[in-house]
């Protein structure tokens, strides 16, 4: 069987390509044959290492794929705090399955930062999911009660960074609340939440309908949260890049 019979067959096309480039160039003849191993199985790597990626970006489902943590715009109108925020870039949140809560005014970027870090996470081999609560909540109220929607909060369950924006948009009904409390309740100490919410934290309590799952949801969210405040603006973050894109 061929190099290339058996490289199909183990599925190193990439340990094959560069296996051709290193035999086509006179250069790497000069190498110890053990760098020249090391070489190969790098690209090979390298190249699984990329697909995973694509892969993940595919399916975490992003309104803006582009986002990026090296774009934030920190001037002072928008109060962040530059120290934290890059640190959390970093991905120790999701190594001790922390969450990050965005909140403040409309249009000030808080899904744009929540799909940035997103895509930081998924270069460092994450999986993450963008979700709209009120789609969220539309999508279980057509399953509950089939073993679709029992499939689909393990498909929740398995992502290490879901995303829930416009979080406290419109006051959750009980059973919504209690599909919130169900994907909450199986990420404690399992993985991450990115939440984006115009609705300031003091009152998320009566967003969630029931003091008693609203305690319980709560307790799972914020104690273990990085918060993160944006002040109100006269002229909005979305306005601006609008502003800008016009130029």
């Amino acid at each position: 069987m061929s190099i290339q019979e058996l490289s199909q067959q183990l599925k190193l096309s990439a340990f094959y390509t560069a296996f051709i480039e290193q035999e086509t160039q006179p250069a790497y003849s000069e190498l110890p044959f053990e760098k020249r191993v090391q070489m190969l199985l790098e690209a090979e790597q390298l190249e699984r290492d990329n697909k995973k990626i694509q892969r993940l970006l595919s399916q975490a489902k992003l309104p803006d794929k582009s986002a990026s943590i090296s774009e934030i715009n920190f001037t002072p109108d928008r109060n962040l705090d530059k120290a934290l925020m890059l640190d959390l870039a970093g991905g120790n949140y999701l190594k001790y399955f922390r969450n990050i809560i965005l909140h403040g005014p409309t249009g000030v970027g808080k899904s744009w930062i929540a799909q940035a870090y997103a895509n930081k996470a998924m270069t460092m081999g994450y999986s993450a999911l963008y979700l709209r609560v009120p789609r969220l909540m539309q999508y279980l109220q057509t399953i509950r009660g089939d073993e679709e929607y029992l499939k689909y909060l393990a498909k929740l369950k398995r992502i290490n960074l879901l995303i829930l924006d416009d979080f406290g948009v419109s006051p959750l009904k009980a059973a919504e609340a209690r599909d919130l409390l169900e994907i909450v309740e199986d990420r404690v100490n399992q993985s991450s939440l990115i939440i984006t919410s115009q609705l300031p934290i003091k009152e998320w309590h009566g967003y969630l309908h029931n003091a008693t799952i609203a305690d319980a949801i709560l307790d799972r969210i914020v104690h273990n949260a990085y918060k993160i405040e944006f002040k109100a603006d006269a002229d909005s973050q979305r306005k601006k890049n609008a502003k800008e894109a016009m130029k």
